[in-house]
C-alpha cells in the first residue's frame, strides 16, 4: 500500500470521543488563559493557569498536583517556584508531615483562582449558547455521569487490571449505576 492511500485512510477516519473532547478542552484552556491575561495577569503562562483545576490547588502537596496535572514533579515545582516568587502562593511545611510541603494561596493567588473560575464560567456560557439549552443540558448531564462512572472505575481498579477490561471491581458500583 502506498503512502498516498494511507494518507487517504487517515483523512477518512472519524475521530473518537477523546479527540473531540481534546478540541473542546483546548478551546476552554485557551479561553481561560486569554481571560487571565486580559485581567492583568500577564506574568503567567498557560501552564501556570492550567494548574488551577477544579477543585483548586490550596492544601495540595506538589506531588499530588503533579499527579493530578499529569506532569513531572520537577515541572510542577518549577511552575510553583515562579508562582511563589510572583506572590501567588507559598509552599509551607505540611502540618501532618513536616518533611512534606503543601501549597497555601496568598490573597493574590485566591484572586487569580477566582478569575480563572469566572473565565471557566464564561467559557461554559459560550458553549451553552452554541449548543442551545436542551443540547447543553444533555451534554452537562452526560459529562457528569461519565465523570462519576469513570472516577469510580479508576478508584476501584487494581493497579494492573482495569474493571472496564473485565478486572475485578472489588466493591459495589456507585448508586444509580447499572453495575
Amino acid at each position: 500500500m502506498s503512502s498516498g492511500s494511507s494518507d487517504h485512510l487517515e483523512a477518512e477516519r472519524t475521530p473518537y470521543v477523546g479527540a473531540l473532547l481534546r478540541v473542546v478542552w483546548q478551546w476552554v484552556r485557551d479561553q481561560l488563559y486569554a481571560g487571565v491575561v486580559a485581567a492583568g495577569y500577564d506574568d503567567l503562562s498557560a501552564a501556570h493557569v492550567a494548574l488551577w483545576r477544579h477543585p483548586g490547588i490550596e492544601g495540595l502537596r506538589p506531588s499530588q498536583l503533579a499527579d493530578r496535572a499529569g506532569i513531572t514533579k520537577q515541572s510542577v515545582n518549577d511552575l510553583l517556584g515562579h508562582l511563589e516568587r510572583r506572590g501567588y502562593l507559598e509552599r509551607v511545611p505540611d502540618p501532618t508531615d513536616g518533611r512534606a510541603r503543601v501549597i497555601r494561596l496568598t490573597p493574590r493567588g485566591w484572586q487569580l483562582g477566582q478569575t480563572i473560575y469566572s473565565e471557566a464560567g464564561e467559557a461554559q456560557r459560550q458553549i451553552a449558547e452554541i449548543l442551545g439549552p436542551r443540547r447543553f443540558s444533555q451534554l452537562l448531564s452526560s459529562l457528569q455521569l461519565l465523570s462519576e462512572k469513570l472516577s469510580w472505575l479508576a478508584s476501584s481498579a487494581l493497579p494492573d487490571q482495569s474493571p472496564a477490561l473485565g478486572g475485578d471491581r472489588g466493591s459495589e458500583p456507585p448508586p444509580g449505576s447499572a453495575g
